[in-house]
């Protein structure tokens, strides 16, 4: 059995490795739609009680073979179906407990980067991308778009949202994805990608 990882796991030979081998010889399939969200500290990402309440509005709003899901973070850049892909099931870390600056700064380079890497691949597989996140996570998947050329056709929750349910007292500023708010925001924007 595997180790499981504790340490930061964008640092880890094991995601870079594995990153490579996405971006290089996996045959990413082809859907009208990506659909990227954050990963999960639960393992495997469709275990945990965001990722099945995200799936769940997703396919309630698309056919399984109209959208790809994509999660990325910490993990890196993976194609949903890989998630019991070693080492993608088997890290447990928590970026949004690190008051590391230098640490929350080497995590935006690198899933910079990897994003980057995947949008570049994916440039032709798929018609539009969405993307549901928040925080460093979203700063990555923009200056993804932004760098690779590639655009996202949809950045939910919207900024004015995030504004809008933003505490700066919480330990999570920008709450969570979960919250109703950010989840009727989410389920409208699917329905618009879908018309």
């Amino acid at each position: 059995m595997p180790i499981l990882l504790t340490e930061p796991p964008f640092y880890h030979p094991a995601f870079e490795e594995a990153h490579q081998y996405i971006t290089g010889c996996y045959r990413i399939p082809k859907r009208p739609l990506a659909i990227f969200i954050p990963c999960a500290l639960r393992k495997p990402y469709s275990q945990s009680p965001s990722h099945r309440l995200f799936r769940r509005m997703i396919s309630d709003v698309f056919d399984e073979e109209d959208y790809h899901l994509v999660i990325f973070g910490t993990c890196g850049t993976v194609p949903a179906e890989l998630e019991l892909m070693y080492p993608f099931a088997h890290y447990q870390y928590m970026l949004g407990k690190c008051d590391d600056p230098r640490i929350r700064d080497d995590f935006l380079e690198i899933e910079t980067s990897r994003l980057e890497r995947y949008l570049r691949k994916t440039t032709h597989h798929y018609m539009r991308r969405c993307a549901y996140c928040l925080g460093v996570f979203r700063e990555a998947m923009i200056h993804a778009s932004e760098r690779s050329g590639v655009p996202l056709d949809l950045l939910l929750p919207s900024n004015q949202t995030i504004e809008t349910m933003r505490d700066p007292d919480c330990p999570f500023p920008d709450g969570s994805l979960s919250m109703k708010e950010y989840m009727d925001e989410f389920r409208n924007g699917l329905i618009s990608m879908k018309e």
